[in-house]
């Protein structure tokens, strides 16, 4: 039996979105009705679309008897997480053959990596990239060449740009394509020291590198429970991944057959057959908040109250923070895996991985059961087996009854906490967000005088000046998407760690993002309404004392009300990120963006 409150909310879901979701599956349906798409294409532009087929496959596409599947990739040999996809689309298409189908390249979309870019010029695209990549997604399918879509993407904005790119085709079977977990290396926490040591001046470049090139040092996406991880459990737990297909490592026996076999299970599930699985009807209400709840059960990033947000629109369906925070009242806190732990997702694998997850949720019934999947049966139950190789064969079997290892996976009667990781802000200085799960209990509650900057380099260099050697909440504005497109704010990560190791009390305020990889510090970030529009961050001035409760969700500046909304806004003083690095390129995304609660969207609104 579902819990009252997530059937409540999930009935409160569905009515709200009955307007819009209605209009999108009756644009999902008009679309599937057509029949195979290729087959209203007039001579020359289907010829076109098979051109550089072998001629078998050009006889298969001219029928109407076998499916074609559209592979869209972010590919790419830079990002660590993305290379591995080089050998996908081969096993794809040689598994399709053999399944009686066929599959074309569709098309490659771009990744960029946060890790990368973190406190540059590129990392001021990044948010934005999301909403290129599902148009470059929509792009790739618009060929009217294919009846079923695979998504092979891991990353940050990768996988939601992906996700809302194939709604815009939700006639199609969907089914995404992990490519796994790069192999452990040096640990997280050891990481994060010698970070803070290079901080504070205390070891230098040379060892910096060396522990960063030891923590990230294979192909596979990194070991941390950052947005790229996330995403992946994300996708898991609305069924979009193959059971127990998650966290499996690149270039194994295991990881490679998974591929394969997904090609197979999207062929099952085309129109051309008698079990059609559109992906516009399996992400429905209660698809949307099973990824809520994975999110909080896991202390997962904080780009995913916007992420979800922004899919949930893409498929006519309305959630906002509210809604995160009313089920975080009932979802405890589940896994601790690095920042909110000393394991990573190999460790996470390792205790019975997503299955455990799901297995302990559903039995408590904290998650929807009954949503279509792209597993053998439509219902998540089956999400409780893991892959194995018997034989030659690849096969499921059930998992582990229970966590392998408590210190990872807990239950719900003995959680790590008892709400989710990630809590809803409220007070005089707007709505915003906050993980708390790796922030210890001492640590989750600060009162102090506020210090105020609009660009995070002058809070580093205050840092090394001295000037932040007290009990201090940084206040960092004009940091939202209509501002510089959101940039996360990881360079105060390890100054405010310092300064926190050396006893002061101290937290950061911001309209920006810090996002999976947030850690030991207090925060309140992706403030709204956002400084660009008048915020109140931009009437807050050097001094003014700031009470931050995360634990409650609470914070407000002390300052009597009369007096603080008399004080004039502070405007942007200057739009310097604004060019170099592509960034004038993006001056409509600037100009059009919504606000971080209402997805941060810029493509399309459904209201």
């Amino acid at each position: 039996m579902v819990h009252p409150v997530l059937d409540s909310l999930t009935n409160e879901v569905i009515e709200r979105s009955k307007k819009t979701r209605t209009a999108y599956l009756a644009r999902v349906d008009e679309a599937a009705g057509q029949g195979p798409h290729r087959l209203t294409l007039g001579c020359g532009n289907l010829a076109h679309g098979f051109a550089a087929c072998a001629a078998t496959e050009k006889s298969d596409l001219a029928g109407d008897k076998k499916a074609n599947i559209g592979i869209i990739s972010a590919y790419n040999d830079m990002l660590s997480a993305h290379q591995p996809y080089k050998d996908f689309p081969p096993l794809i298409k040689e598994a399709a053959k053999e399944a009686g189908g066929v599959a074309q390249f569709a098309g490659g979309v771009p990744a960029m990596c946060d890790g990368i870019t973190q406190g540059y010029p590129g990392m001021d695209l990044s948010l934005f990239s999301r909403d290129v990549i599902a148009m470059a997604t929509a792009v790739g399918l618009s060929h009217n060449m294919f009846d079923a879509a695979m998504m092979l993407g891991v990353c940050d904005k990768i996988v939601p740009g992906l996700l809302i790119g194939a709604l815009s085709f939700g006639h199609l079977p969907t089914i995404f394509v992990p490519a796994g977990p790069m192999p452990s290396g040096l640990p997280n926490k050891e990481k994060v020291r010698i970070r803070q040591l290079f901080a504070e001046g205390k070891v230098g470049r040379e060892e910096l590198l060396k522990a960063e090139s030891e923590s990230y040092h294979s192909p596979g996406t990194c070991t941390f429970y950052g947005t790229a991880n996330s995403n992946q459990m994300m996708v898991e737990i609305m069924g979009l991944h193959l059971p127990g297909g998650t966290f499996i490592n690149p270039n194994t026996p295991l990881r490679d057959e998974l591929t394969k076999e997904a090609a197979r299970q999207v062929l099952k599930f085309t129109a051309l057959g008698n079990d059609y699985r559109p992906i516009g009807h399996m992400i429905d209400e209660k698809a949307i908040l099973n990824a809520i709840i994975g999110l909080l059960a896991t202390g997962g990033s904080t780009n995913h109250t916007m992420h979800i947000v922004a899919v949930a629109r893409a498929a006519g369906i309305l959630i906002n923070w509210d809604d995160f925070d009313r089920l975080s009242q009932i979802i405890p806190l589940l896994s601790r895996v690095y920042p909110n732990g000393s394991a990573d997702v190999n460790h996470f694998q390792a205790a019975g991985g997503m299955g455990v997850l799901i297995q302990e949720l559903l039995s408590q019934g904290l998650l929807h059961e009954d949503i279509i999947t792209v597993g053998n049966e439509k219902g998540l139950k089956q999400y409780s087996q893991e892959p194995k190789i018997i034989d030659g064969k690849l096969i499921w079997q059930e998992g582990p009854k229970e966590s392998l290892d408590k210190d990872v996976i807990g239950t719900v009667e003995q959680p790590f906490a008892k709400s989710g990781g990630v809590h809803l802000i409220k007070g005089n200085l707007g709505r915003g967000v906050s993980k708390v799960s790796a922030v210890d209990v001492e640590h989750r509650v600060v009162e102090a005088p506020a210090l105020v900057f609009d660009d995070q380099d002058d809070a580093v260099a205050a840092f090394k000046n001295g000037e932040l050697e007290r009990d201090v909440i940084v206040v960092l504005r004009f940091q939202g998407p209509k501002s510089n497109g959101m940039p996360e704010l990881h360079k105060l990560s390890s100054p405010l760690g310092v300064l926190q190791d050396r006893g002061f009390k101290v937290a950061l305020v911001t309209d920006g993002r810090m996002s999976g990889a947030s850690g030991k510090v207090p925060s309140a970030i992706q403030m709204c309404p956002e400084s660009a529009e008048g915020g109140p961050l931009t009437r807050i001035k050097d001094g003014d004392i700031i009470h931050l409760d995360t634990e409650r969700g609470i914070m407000n500046v002390l300052v009597d009300d009369e007096e603080f909304n008399a004080r004039l806004s502070c405007m942007m003083a200057n739009t310097e990120h604004h060019y170099g690095s592509g960034r004038e390129l993006f001056d409509s995304f600037r100009a059009g963006v919504s606000s971080a609660e209402e997805g941060a969207i810029n493509m399309f609104n459904v209201e």
